[in-house]
């Protein structure tokens, strides 16, 4: 990455198969949610490897890689996925989900409808707790919260969140899912912090500061510059570099498909839509690779 002038590494350190990042006030994140039982192979036949798949990383050996990133001008923003992407958050403290469980780390790919109950009191409590673990780590001026792929089927079902929408005079559980949003941003204010999300966030409608990072097309990002968010470009339709790149006949293997190394270079990251101003807020771009352990420039 210093080889190629790029200054940030985005650290993706929680999802649903796996936690990966030490949390002392919760241990059971990496006693439990750590491990899955195995690993699928094939999702066409559903066959699965029949090994344990566990590791995470320790507070003083993220220390270390953050230490040896900033030797090189390399700044490390971690991401934290909330409050979709928590299955093995909830296989490890039940009680945060809408349901109460029985939850468990999955051993395949895939978005999952139980995720953190946004009108539960402990949870918001339980995303500070572990922000402010994660930000004495890491001093970035951002951290990431994904907000990303966050089904609504828990909280249509679940009275803690329809309570909450009533007493927030909430339109619906997506501006619900903005409202959660809101509440870890001032969280992260409180911290010094800047936050970074998905273009998921915007959904909701309600006002953020946060940048947003736009990684299903430029939809997301043109819509974010034009409010007066800023913007990292990611689309999927140029940026994601563990797409194949050759032989696009195999394309169909691929998750995502093809994208040409012609395709990436080419890639003009200010949308002719914005305007000049509306352009400014176009701070970078990032390319994905595989788990979404990512840099942007």
């Amino acid at each position: 990455m210093a080889l190629h002038n790029i200054n940030y590494f985005h650290w993706h350190l929680s999802e649903d198969r796996g936690w990966r990042i030490e949390i002392k006030k919760y241990p059971k994140l990496t006693e439990i949610g750590s491990t899955r039982d195995s690993t699928i192979i094939d999702s066409k036949t559903n066959k699965y490897d029949r090994m344990p798949h566990k590791g995470f990383y320790t507070q003083d050996e993220v220390r270390e890689i953050v230490r040896y990133a900033a030797d090189r001008f390399i700044t490390v923003v971690p991401e934290i996925d909330m409050p979709g992407h928590m299955m093995a958050a909830l296989a490890s403290y039940p009680e945060l989900g809408c349901t109460g469980g029985p939850y468990s780390v999955p051993c395949k790919f895939g978005v999952f409808k139980d995720v953190l109950c946004a009108g539960n009191d402990q949870t918001l409590q339980f995303c500070k707790d572990v922000l402010e673990e994660v930000m004495a780590i890491f001093p970035s001026e951002y951290i990431h919260i994904g907000g990303d792929e966050c089904p609504k089927t828990s909280w249509k079902q679940c009275e803690d969140c329809q309570a909450l929408i009533r007493k927030e005079n909430l339109k619906d559980e997506f501006e619900l899912h903005a409202y959660f949003i809101q509440q870890v941003e001032k969280i992260a204010e409180g911290l010094g912090r800047k936050l970074i999300g998905w273009d998921e966030v915007l959904e909701g409608g309600l006002p953020l500061k946060a940048t947003v990072m736009s990684w299903r097309g430029e939809a997301g990002g043109i819509k974010a510059a034009q409010l007066g968010n800023n913007v990292i470009m990611t689309p999927n339709t140029y940026c994601y570099l563990d797409y194949y790149q050759e032989n696009p006949e195999f394309a169909p293997l691929a998750i995502g498909g093809f994208i040409s190394l012609e395709q990436v270079y080419d890639y003009e990251p200010i949308p002719e839509a914005l305007t000049a101003e509306e352009a400014k807020h176009i701070i970078g771009i990032q390319g994905n690779i595989v788990g979404r352990i990512c840099c942007y420039y």
